[in-house]
Parts: structure tokens; C-alpha cells; sequence
């Protein structure tokens, strides 16, 4: 509210400012034309009345007296010039004039004849004053030029600049008391409003996603602050719907895991059981008609639970697999160029050497291919390093598509390339290390092919290949 008096304050004194300056500049446009008519229309008497020939060399002896009493009736130095610009008479006292007057420049002559008012108006700043010099022709009665008549006018902008200074000193005055006011109600306010404020912010140092967080229960005066509450409240309704989901989804992946551990543990013995089983069942002693039924027996039932376990561990298995894949018919630079509008570094360059090239996948397992190298090449590239560059190519080779992302960090060592997709090993500055691995699946599963090449020191390129759909 303070900043807007005060850029209120500062607008108007400019725009002020700006309309005085221009007022005072037409005023003392019009008061010059208004007094250049006046001049004017008293000369055409003189010539009208005077007994001498009307000619350009007689304008001297015509004015002769007249031009002072002009200039004393008018209050304004009067000058006549020759057509060829040299000063014939002027209403200077004598002793004012200098012997050789200074003729009217070439360039103020020829614009007086090319105007249509035939007039010019010269404008110069001397010292901080604007000087006006108004030159225009001297015609007789039958419009044939004798002359050039020049009414030099000093603008004097006392009265403006005293109207401009009291209207400035009222303003500053009106805005004062205003920004007092304005400090005044913006304390109270503060102050008034800062209560109901303390008590959302305590509140929303408290939240977290796992508790049970409360509502704010106030009934504030100001009407933003109880839309702050209820955005609170409301927030506090999604933060419980989104503890409850991520309760779910942690318990799923809980599943998940367990299932995969329970199918390893239970898919492992059960081959060697039934063989084992089996074998025995046929090395048995045939002659003991009695024992053979019951080993029978036996074998069956082991045999039958046995089947039992390996259709319960695939139960499990089959939960704990990735989702179902949808394959479609993309175009892989479209998807590549997609996948890293995602990533905000400056220095992530994509290149392409057709517009379309076609293959069968699925489009969000690609995003992910690709999203993942180009996350672990950002990553291996040191916070510290000053020349940071990863470069994604796409580009047809054979039958394929080749996707190459090539950074600049810190590379791979010999004694490592041999780990790279194994999961949980890693040689950038954060993560995990299970990205590779489950790349590798994704893109063998296409019947493709992911290969690198590091140089420890100056960087590593990803290359993955992918079978083209049609050529």
C-alpha cells in the first residue's frame, strides 16, 4: 500500500511536471503568433499610409521612426531584413547595433520561401533560456514580398515554474499526510492480522505426512485469511487421502518384494524334489505289491503338493511383475526430443539426422530409457566442473536405431566396466545404481542392445540399439 502511494506520488508530480512544461510551451507559441499578427497587421498601415515607393530599399526610410513606436506599442524588439537576409532597421537603441549585423543564415532564408505560411520559427537554448526568433515575409498590398520581418522572443517561464513549485509543495504535503496515514493502518493491520497468521504458520510447522494433522478452527475478520484457512484445511484433506495412497503403495511394493523373495525361495527345490521323486518311484522294488501301492500313494501326493507350491510361487511371481507392456508404433526422435523437455540444464544437447525414424515399443519404457541415461550423465558430471556437455543423438544405422547420450564427467574405470548393469554399483556422485539394470531388461526384451564407452577422465557414451519397424 506504501509502495503504491509513493509510485502514485512519483507519477503524478512527473505527469505534472510534464503537462506544465508543455502548457507553457504553447503558451509561448500562441503569445509570439498572437503578437507576430499584431506586428504585422500595424506594418501593412505603415506601408499603406506612407508616401514613399514600396520598395525593398525604401523600408529603411519608411520605418524610420515608425519602428520604435512599433516596438514600444507591441513590447517586443522589432528587426527588418532585406530578402537577402541583411538588416536594414532594427528598434535596438543605436549604440546597441553593431556596425556590421550579423545577416539571416541561408538556411532560415530558404525555409521562409518554402513554407506555405512563409514563416519560420527558430528555436535556440542560450544559457538555459529557450530563445524564440519568429521570420516572416513583408509583402506590399499586391503580395509582392519587400521583406523579412524577425520578432526575436525570450521565453520567460517565471510564472509557470512558481505555479509548478506551490503545486509541487501541495502535493509532497498531501502525500505526507497520506503515508502517515498509510504507516498508521498498515501497523494496525499488521498487527490485527498477524495473530490470525501466527496461528496458521504454527500450524503449518506441525503438519506432516505422518500424523494425524488437525484442522484450524478460526473465524478471522479478514476475508484473505479465511481463504488461507480453508486452503489449510483443505490442504490438510489432501494430505490425508495422499498418506492413505502412499500407506497402499508402500505396502504393495511390500507385497511385491516379498513375493519375489517367496517365489525364489519356493521355485528353487521343487525341480530337484519331483526328480528326486520321480527317480525313486522308478528304482522301487516291484515285488512288494503292498509297499509299492503305498509308495505310490506316497509319490502322488508329494508330487500333487508339489504342483500345489510351484502354482502358488507363480501366483506370486505374476504379482510381482512389471506391468503388462503396450507396445505401439512411435516415432523415435519425437519421443527422444520429449523425454528431455523434462530436464532444465542449458547444456543438454539433442541431434538428429532425419525427422522420423519408426520402431515398435512401448513409448513410457523408451521415456524411461532415456530419461534414466540422460539422469546418470547430468549425475556424473561434478557440481565443480566448469565445461559441462552431454550431447543425445538419434540416427538410423542398418536396420536399427541408435540412441547415443555422450557426457563429459567423470568417466568409468577399467576395473569397473564389468559392473556397470549390475545393480546397486554405481560411479556417480548420487543414486542408487538400479537404473542400468532395469534398462538393460527393458531394451533386451525389444531384442536390442545397450553397449558404453568411457575413458576415465573425460567421459562416457551410452549407446542403445533398437530394431527398426519399417525403413
Amino acid at each position: 500500500m506504501i509502495v503504491l502511494i509513493v509510485v502514485a506520488s512519483f507519477l503524478l508530480a512527473s505527469i505534472s511536471i510534464i503537462q506544465f512544461k508543455n502548457e507553457a510551451k504553447e503558451y509561448h507559441q500562441e503569445r509570439l503568433e498572437r503578437k507576430e499578427n499584431a506586428v504585422k497587421e500595424h506594418i501593412n498601415y505603415v506601408l499603406a499610409t506612407t508616401t514613399y515607393p514600396l520598395k525593398t530599399a525604401n523600408l529603411d526610410l519608411i520605418f524610420k521612426d515608425k519602428i520604435h513606436e512599433l516596438a514600444q506599442i507591441h513590447k517586443i524588439e522589432i528587426n527588418i531584413y532585406s530578402l537577402k537576409g541583411k538588416l536594414l532597421k532594427s528598434s535596438k537603441e543605436s549604440f546597441a547595433v553593431d556596425k556590421v549585423a550579423a545577416p539571416i543564415p541561408d538556411f532560415i532564408l530558404k525555409l521562409v520561401r518554402s513554407s506555405i505560411e512563409k514563416r519560420f520559427v527558430d528555436i535556440k537554448t542560450i544559457d538555459g533560456v529557450k530563445n524564440r526568433s519568429s521570420y516572416s515575409l513583408i509583402k506590399d498590398e499586391k503580395f509582392k514580398p519587400l521583406g523579412i520581418l524577425n520578432l526575436p522572443y525570450l521565453e520567460d517561464d517565471g510564472y509557470y515554474d512558481n505555479e509548478l513549485n506551490t503545486f509541487l509543495i501541495r502535493l509532497s504535503q498531501v502525500y505526507s499526510f497520506m503515508l502517515i496515514v498509510a504507516f498508521a493502518l498498515a501497523y494496525f493491520l499488521s498487527t490485527y492480522i498477524t495473530k490470525s497468521l501466527k496461528t496458521i504458520s504454527d500450524r503449518l510447522e506441525e503438519t506432516n505426512l505422518d500424523q494425524k494433522n488437525e484442522k484450524i478452527v478460526l473465524e478471522a475478520n479478514s476475508k484473505e485469511v479465511n481463504f488461507l484457512i480453508k486452503a489449510y484445511n483443505g490442504m490438510v484433506d489432501k494430505l490425508e487421502t495422499s498418506a492413505i495412497k502412499l500407506a497402499q503403495s508402500e505396502r504393495e511394493e511390500a507385497w511385491r518384494e516379498m513375493a519375489k523373495q517367496v517365489a525364489h525361495e519356493i521355485k528353487n527345490p521343487l525341480t530337484p524334489m519331483r526328480l528326486t521323486v520321480q527317480s525313486f518311484q522308478r528304482k522301487f522294488d516291484p515285488n512288494d505289491p503292498d509297499v509299492k501301492q503305498k509308495m505310490n500313494d506316497y509319490s502322488e501326493t508329494l508330487i500333487q503338493q508339489i504342483d500345489t507350491m510351484t502354482s502358488v510361487a507363480s501366483a506370486f511371481s505374476n504379482f510381482a511383475s512389471m506391468p503388462a507392456q503396450q507396445n505401439e508404433t512411435l516415432n523415435v526422435v519425437e519421443v527422444v526430443e520429449l523425454a528431455l523437455d523434462i530436464f532444465n540444464e542449458d547444456y543438454i544437447v539433442f541431434e538428429s539426422d532425419e525427422q522420423e525414424i519408426i520402431s515398435k515399443m512401448d513409448r513410457t519404457q523408451l521415456i524411461r530409457v532415456i530419461t534414466n541415461l540422460v539422469k546418470n550423465a547430468t549425475q556424473a558430471i561434478p557440481e565443480s566442473q566448469l565445461q559441462k556437455s552431454i550431447l543425445v543423438t538419434v540416427k538410423r544405422i542398418d536396420d536399427n536405431v541408435e540412441i547415443a547420450v555422450n557426457d563429459n564427467g567423470i568417466g568409468i574405470q577399467k576395473q569397473d566396466t564389468g559392473r556397470v548393469f549390475e545393480p546397486k554399483f554405481t560411479t556417480k556422485t548420487s543414486g542408487m545404481g538400479l537404473g542400468l539394470g532395469i534398462i538393460k531388461n527393458i531394451i533386451e526384451n525389444y531384442k536390442g542392445t545397450i553397449t558404453f564407452e568411457s575413458a576415465y577422465g573425460k567421459g562416457t557414451t551410452f549407446k542403445v540399439s533398437l530394431p527398426i519397424t519399417n525403413s
